[in-house]
């Protein structure tokens, strides 16, 4: 079976995205649109229309979503009622309300839709997960996160904690295996616009693991690491390049009874994995294919995205307020 797909948004996601369609096997790229026209020259030889209802009537089985996240709902809530699948990049909606109202649309229409979290298909992150669910790492207990860079001036809808923040929150709950439990948040507003442009997260996860993130949109450089700490050592995972490295606890033998008798850590081997580097979009897009088929289950969900969206808009709520909030 080939599922016929359509894109809606041509911005600079949504040129990886149509690549990254006709790539993969499986599906076909049958209509494109976009109310603002073709910027990067997308569309090629495929039909394009400026509304989602064009791709619908293209006869498409299921679409991406890479508009402004302020239009994820209406979009949504339009494919939902034609009883297309959808793939919504994230975050899946500008508000929590947004969110629930989709999640129900397409569970009362009965097809799949799924959240575009594309660093849960990061090799780095995918190899950090299954090892520590293996136990290699013993008893987790901190996750931190530092996403980091200039300001894209693509996004005027959402601040750093919506945009880029929702990228750590999930992946940490998904990597850690467990929802957030209480959550703390400084931000700050320093390029004079509305929404947020720096923040730092503090919280606890439901198993007890520690997080930690630093979001911004104030460095002039690209940052974006992951350490996950635990009684056998840490693993840094580099998402932007896919590198998971492994710094081990050693041991030190010594005479001396007082220093034994600390049990502290010292630096032991360091191993970087070698992996297969599969682009991460390409990993999501196949999974999302493969979530149609019901062939298997990796895909994003929209309730995982919509739990997502519920840490975020707390770490927002939280640098306004300056308490911790409860989630759980």
């Amino acid at each position: 079976m080939t599922i016929k797909i359509g894109l809606i948004g041509l911005g600079m996601m949504g040129r990886h995205h149509a690549r990254v369609l006709r790539e993969i096997d499986g599906v076909e790229l049958v209509a494109v649109a976009d109310a603002m026209g073709d910027p990067h020259d997308v569309a090629g030889a495929t039909p394009m229309f400026d509304s989602v209802e064009g791709l619908i009537n293209a006869g498409i089985d299921a679409a991406v979503v890479a508009v402004p996240t302020q239009f994820h709902e209406e979009i949504g809530l339009k494919l939902a009622a034609a009883g297309k699948h959808a793939l919504i990049e994230k975050p899946v909606a500008h508000d929590l309300p947004a969110a629930e109202r989709l999640v129900e649309a397409f569970d009362k229409a009965g097809v799949f839709a799924a959240v575009g979290h594309v660093e849960r298909f990061n090799p780095a992150l995918m190899s950090m997960r299954e090892r520590i669910a293996n136990g290699d790492l013993g008893e987790v207990y901190q996750v931190h996160t530092r996403r980091q860079g200039p300001f894209p001036a693509r996004i005027a809808d959402v601040g750093v904690v919506k945009d880029l923040g929702s990228h750590d929150i999930d992946l940490t709950s998904w990597v850690a295996q467990a929802p957030y439990e209480r959550i703390s948040a400084n931000t700050t507003y320093r390029s004079g616009r509305e929404h947020e442009d720096m923040v730092s997260i503090t919280g606890t996860l439901t198993n007890g693991i520690m997080v930690n993130h630093l979001v911004n949109w104030l460095t002039p450089f690209k940052e974006r690491l992951t350490v996950v700490t635990g009684e056998r050592g840490a693993y840094v995972a580099d998402t932007l390049t896919a590198d998971l490295t492994y710094f081990e606890n050693g041991t030190l033998e010594s005479g001396w009874d007082a220093v034994t008798t600390f049990r502290g850590v010292s630096e032991g081997t360091v191993t970087r994995f070698a992996l297969e580097k599969r682009e991460p979009l390409r990993n999501e897009h196949e999974a999302f294919r493969d979530a149609i088929l019901g062939v298997r289950d990796t895909a994003v969900t929209l309730r995982e995205g919509l739990e997502t969206l519920r840490v975020a808009e707390a770490a927002i709520a939280s640098g306004k307020s300056g308490e911790s909030i409860e989630l759980n």
